[in-house]
């Protein structure tokens, strides 16, 4: 497995490599922005772990230029910032993950191994529930012929529900596809987010796609 390390903190950045390859990744290492965009660009790898506060191209920047040419390689953030608006807007720029700062090598190697599961998981093409349509390669929705905006993280929790059509998918399920095992934020961030998309996705068009199955969690019916 190779991985490439884009961090300005030189000791972090090499003790981050050199605990990686001491598992057994083939690590490249790059310290500002700029020239870690023109290593992913380049370079076939299986995950990249992206610094956000770097000299030149900061981390936000390089993740959405990357997701904008097409290359979905798996982002994993890291940053000493830990603000939820801070996480929010990595991963609306298409990072898969946030990693705040000071971290454990064992958690990060742990959340290492779960993106490169995740980034080798065969997706389908597109997802087709009804008249909805979600395209994961683009992160595109539609209904019928109008084109529907969603943040990142609304796409992932749409995209969790229509990959089950007319199945319940849990709360719990959902919490942790979307945000992650390690969620620890409001209990009912499931519902905020249900409630953004069905303004988006259901209200417009007058449907009623997301249904509550209550005391267990959503479906989305055909």
């Amino acid at each position: 497995m190779r991985v490439l390390v884009v961090e300005d903190e030189m000791n972090l950045a090499d003790a981050v490599a050199d605990g990686l390859r001491a598992e057994g990744y083939d690590v490249d290492v790059s310290y500002d922005g700029d020239d870690g965009l023109w290593r992913a660009r380049e370079g076939q790898f299986d995950a990249i772990l992206l610094d956000i506060m770097l000299p030149g191209m900061n981390g936000y920047r390089v993740c959405d230029t990357l997701r904008k040419e097409g290359i979905s390689t798996p982002i994993l953030m890291l940053t000493a910032k830990d603000g939820e608006y801070d996480e929010a807007e990595g991963l609306d720029t298409g990072a898969d993950d946030y990693l705040t700062k000071p971290f454990s090598l064992v958690v990060l190697l742990a959340r290492l191994r779960a993106l490169i599961r995740r980034g080798n998981t065969v997706r389908p093409e597109k997802l087709i529930v009804g008249d909805l349509e979600l395209d994961p390669a683009t992160r595109e929705c539609t209904r019928g012929s109008e084109s529907i905006q969603l943040t990142r993280r609304e796409f992932a929790l749409l995209e969790a529900l229509a990959a089950r059509p007319n199945e319940v998918v849990t709360k719990q399920e959902l919490i942790d596809r979307v945000w992650g095992l390690d969620y620890f934020g409001p209990a009912n961030i499931v519902e905020v987010y249900v409630g953004y998309l069905r303004k988006k996705i259901d209200r417009p068009f007058g449907a009623n796609s997301i249904q509550t199955v209550r005391g267990v969690g959503y479906r989305v019916m055909t």
